[in-house]
């Protein structure tokens, strides 16, 4: 039905009758009266009329030969375009059930022949006006209903990224070892931990450097919870954790179909991360393809899921973590120079255990407690004897492997007493040079010593990647990376 008001002017009427008399009467004062007046003789040509022309109103005359006017009225109330169109039956009939059979038809009124004309307008007026706040209803509630969606939506999309992040952090809390605590009383460190307080009110990005093992993620948190977007989540991804065909995946999200096994929409870690921080740690192991893509961010904040068009915008915190040296990578093609000078605009250097050893005591009394704890042991009495061999040693596998240490002691002391059962230090390599080893020396012997220590067992319960807290295809790179073979007598 066409837009109408209580003006008349703007009406239209049809009327339906196939006496000549009635014809003329009711076209005449409607006229007079300011409506369009529309005249049809038949059913037929009046639901042909009705579909083309949408009158606002229809005077329907009952008995007509052919078509009668209850069938007339039905096929008019069974098409969509004609339903919503009132119609007033004209009738000499006054049985009521011939009222009851027009009301059942979809009729509005009844006006009994011989008709009076102040009726008729009477009637008209009124049920033009209803038709009118029906359809002014009917578009208020249309609107509101989009409303209702758009909002619906939005609270379904909040819904699915806050049970995204709910899942994420879950898993965060059950992998995160008291993330938290940075135990140091280091005048070397303390100068770290001066630029972590420095750099964390911004928005820089952060880019930590150091050895495997040094507590880079814990510094990444401490820029986190130090910053304006502490109560937005820290979203931490490790690029050397995953096979570069799912990085991209992980980074971006993707759209149900996008690959084989997409069987759902994903968001990914940047998405996660809007408004708070994105951690990158082994930010070194990114795969060059990818590079373009995280650069992209980087400056515009914006990126597609994988099999999307649609462009997203984030505001994430970037903060990158390597052991690698990063111009060395550069300058053998293995990482772009452009995306090191976006990452690198606040370098922090963590230090290495050896170099600040007055914090090894601090260090074994806080994971006798929280690992003590964990196993249901209290270990509080730790032998100096104790302490001065874990402080002679030059960890080459840092604060992580001190704990690894004090873990398996733990487990083997008997009483209250930490006891260093099984564990002996064993002394600096040279190299060729005669020099102390460099980074990945130090990290090639570690890795030796743990599968020694383990038979060569990599994976499962007890395996060097549990020891060094560390995912078994993760070792595995890094194993080929750093020329570790496992010797015949362990190959299966």
């Amino acid at each position: 039905m066409k837009n109408s008001t209580p003006d008349q002017t703007k009406n239209t009427i049809l009327i339906v009758d196939d006496t000549p008399n009635n014809i003329s009467i009711l076209f005449d004062v409607l006229s007079k009266a300011g409506y369009k007046v529309l005249v049809a003789t038949d059913g037929k040509s009046a639901v042909e009329q009705a579909r083309y022309a949408l009158p606002d109103l229809i005077l329907l005359d009952v008995m007509m030969p052919g078509m009668s006017g209850f069938e007339t009225c039905r096929q008019l109330k069974d098409h969509d375009a004609t339903k919503a169109i009132p119609v007033i039956f004209m009738t000499a009939l006054t049985e009521t059930v011939n009222k009851i059979n027009g009301f059942n038809m979809g009729a509005v009124d009844y006006i009994t022949k011989p008709f009076d004309i102040h009726e008729v307008q009477s009637r008209i007026g009124t049920h033009l006006a209803l038709a009118n706040l029906r359809q002014k209803l009917e578009q208020l509630v249309s609107e509101r209903t989009a409303d209702l969606n758009k909002a619906l939506t939005e609270v379904e999309e909040l819904k699915d990224q806050l049970q995204a992040e709910n899942v994420y952090l879950k898993e965060e809390i059950k992998q995160s070892k008291n993330p938290d605590d940075i135990i140091s009383q280091s005048k070397v460190f303390e100068k770290v931990l001066i630029k972590i307080r420095q750099v964390a009110p911004t928005n820089s990005t952060v880019l930590i450097t150091g050895e495997s093992g040094t507590g880079k993620e814990l510094l990444a948190r401490a820029v986190h919870n130090l910053s304006g977007r502490k109560n937005r989540p820290l979203i931490k991804l490790n690029c050397a954790a995953l096979p570069a065909s799912l990085i991209e995946s992980e980074l971006f999200g993707h759209e149900k179909g996008a690959f084989t096994g997409a069987s759902a929409q994903k968001q990914g870690r940047f998405e996660l991360a809007d408004g708070g921080t994105i951690f990158l740690d082994e930010i070194g192991e990114m795969p060059m393809d990818l590079q373009p893509k995280l650069l992209r961010v980087l400056q515009e904040g914006e990126f597609e899921r994988v099999g999307s068009a649609k462009t997203l915008k984030v505001n994430v915190r970037i903060i990158a973590a390597t052991n690698r040296d990063l111009e060395k990578e550069i300058a053998e093609q293995r990482f772009r120079e452009d995306l090191y000078y976006r990452l690198n605009v606040f370098p922090v250097f963590s230090i290495p255990l050896r170099e600040r050893k007055e914090d090894i005591p601090l260090l074994i009394r806080h994971f006798c407690q929280k690992l003590g704890a964990e196993q249901g042991k209290v270990i509080d009495q730790i032998p100096q004897k104790v302490i001065d061999t874990l402080t002679a040693y030059h960890w080459p596998g840092n604060i992580r492997e001190l704990e690894n240490v004090v873990e398996r002691s733990i487990i083997m002391s008997p009483g209250r007493s930490l006891v260093l059962e099984d564990w002996s230090p064993r002394k600096p390599v040279a190299t060729p040079k005669g020099n102390l080893m460099t980074m990945e020396e130090c990290e090639r012997e570690h890795i030796l010593l743990v599968l020694e220590k383990t038979h060569w067992k990599v994976s499962g319960k007890n395996g060097a990647a549990e020891i060094l807290d560390m995912i078994p295809t993760t070792l595995d790179s890094r194993m080929r990376k750093l020329g570790i073979k496992r010797p015949d007598q362990f190959t299966v």
